[in-house]
């Protein structure tokens, strides 16, 4: 991105990106600090490529998960899940974040609901923060 000493006017990505930023690499690539991290349902096999890699999620403490792709809207219970595969997506993200220590909105949460709309629900999203969140809704 942009070099933090330049005087040119940046636009907010750029501002953004530039605060974020820890490593710019030769390749092009940079790494960026995650302020926020977003979870859904669908997100189980991440969980499961961690152990296999004998690691934990870095930061619990900044990361949060809600079922929202395998639940109905008028589901309040893992129970009256109708389908197998669904109901075991979303037991399996409430066994993940307690193993991991993850704040998770359960169905039994009013903060429960689709992941990009819980974020400024619940003054998770803020300006100025860079959040990750592998979101098929948006």
């Amino acid at each position: 991105m942009s070099d933090l000493n330049d005087d040119l006017p940046r636009t907010m990505f750029e501002k953004i990106w530039d605060r974020h930023r820890v490593l710019d690499r030769e390749d092009g690539q940079t790494l960026l600090y995650v302020d926020r991290h977003l979870l859904h349902d669908g997100g189980a096999t991440a969980f499961d490529v961690l152990r296999k890699r004998g690691v934990k999620p870095r930061a619990p403490d900044r990361t949060f998960a809600t079922p929202d792709h395998y639940v109905a809207t008028d589901s309040r219970t893992v129970e009256e899940i109708q389908d197998p595969r669904h109901r075991e997506m979303v037991e399996k993200l409430a066994r993940n974040t307690a193993e991991h220590g993850i704040r998770m909105f359960g169905l039994g949460d009013p903060n429960q609901g689709i992941i990009h709309v819980v974020g400024p629900e619940t003054g998770l999203s803020q300006p100025g923060l860079l959040m990750v969140c592998g979101d098929s809704h948006t």
